[in-house]
């Protein structure tokens, strides 16, 4: 895949002129047809997420009492991932996003490991969660309460943000059953690419979990759905993501020091994809 740099919107959809003159007459419609088309595209994402969201809400919720929650994580994580995939399959058939994601299959029987990755934007947990079938998030308490995403996200056992050692528990107790954490060491998406300072979080459930981390860097030539984004503000497509597998770091002994370490880390990876397709 070939990253593109981030361009802002006024110069991704200008038309090339040359000594300062104004866009011809004739690259108008064609200027239109594009902006009218990407609109399109975009809508009819938002509207087939939704509606993809809404429907699997309606069928978990009621099985919600009927599965103890070791069975009903599996079923629900296995539909996480056909749904997610799904879903960004669509994507690509409608000329909205690439995706290069198959770096993550080595992971599939790799067993219970901390994914610790960068978080630029909201595609980032369903582009990981497509591809592995036994990975549980940590998600923000609202969307576990959210009519889009409640109800699955219960069902696949999902651990809430907002109770801080309850949350280390319950990460401790998935990944002693096998499963795989995500998580994003900024806690949030990045506010100030290409990074924001790291949380301890990851650092403590390796070091009491005795789990190794093992590093995705997720790539990508757009800000879309980044924080501080236009929710609507339609973007140059396609769009390109890529996540590759970074480093794998041992269980830490010490949580402040590996809080610091990781972050460097991801800032020279960072880096290194940021040199790598500058002009």
């Amino acid at each position: 895949m070939n990253l593109r740099l981030p361009l802002d919107s006024a110069k991704r959809h200008r038309p090339h002129t040359t000594d300062g003159a104004r866009t011809p007459h004739a690259a108008r419609p064609l200027r239109r047809w594009r902006h009218l088309r990407e609109q399109l595209i975009l809508f009819g994402g938002f509207t087939l997420l939704g509606i993809g969201c809404l429907s699997w809400a309606a069928i978990a919720l009621p099985l919600l009492p009927l599965f103890r929650c070791c069975r009903a994580a599996r079923f629900g994580r296995r539909v996480a991932m056909l749904g997610f995939r799904t879903y960004l399959f669509a994507l690509h058939l409608m000329g909205a996003a690439r995706f290069d994601l198959t770096a993550l299959d080595e992971l599939r029987d790799a067993g219970p490991l901390i994914l610790a990755a960068n978080h630029p934007g909201l595609l980032d947990a369903p582009m990981v969660l497509s591809r592995l079938p036994n990975v549980v998030c940590i998600l923000k308490a609202s969307l576990l309460d959210n009519v889009f995403w409640g109800a699955g996200a219960r069902l696949a056992c999902y651990i809430r943000n907002d109770r801080f050692l309850g949350s280390v528990h319950q990460a401790i107790d998935e990944l002693g059953q096998g499963s795989q954490l995500l998580l994003f060491p900024e806690g949030s998406r990045t506010s100030h690419p290409p990074l924001d300072r790291f949380l301890a979080g990851a650092a403590i459930m390796a070091h009491r979990s005795g789990m190794p981390v093992q590093t995705l860097i997720i790539e990508q030539d757009t800000r879309f759905l980044g924080k501080g984004q236009p929710l609507f503000a339609c973007p140059d497509m396609p769009m390109h993501f890529r996540i590759r597998l970074g480093r794998r770091f041992d269980a830490p002994t010490d949580p402040r020091e590996f809080t610091r370490n990781l972050h460097a880390y991801f800032e020279q990876e960072l880096r290194v994809t940021a040199e790598a397709v500058s002009p």
